[in-house]
């Protein structure tokens, strides 16, 4: 049975979040329909594994999984300029909210 799995990405460790890079990439190989949420600390991983060309992020970026980063946490973590490349999210007061996605059915996974 195919899976509907929202990764939601909070951790701000780099292994923490290949770990969800992994899964996630790993999971849509498997036909599962998965998608990932950059909020917290881990806003600040986009434009660190962008800048060092990693394989892993690299492949994450030219799926689909990848729907963006939060928007307020971009800014209060200073890196908001850094995060332009990608979608901002602020459904949720500024934050990017996981509501829309369980309403839809996902099953979140929050690492």
């Amino acid at each position: 049975m195919k899976e509907k799995i929202l990764f939601y990405a909070m951790e701000g460790e780099k292994m923490c979040f290949m770990h969800a890079i992994m899964n996630a990439l790993d999971l849509k190989e498997s036909g599962h329909d998965v998608k990932l949420i950059l909020e917290g600390a881990a806003c600040k991983l986009h434009s660190v594994l962008r800048d060092e060309n990693n394989p892993l992020y690299k492949k994450l970026l030219d799926s689909d999984i990848l729907i963006g980063v939060c928007l307020a946490c971009s800014k209060m973590l200073g890196v908001y300029e850094k995060n332009k490349d990608i979608p901002f999210l602020d459904d949720m007061n500024g934050h990017a909210g996981m509501k829309s996605f369980i309403e839809k059915g996902y099953k979140v996974v929050v690492m």
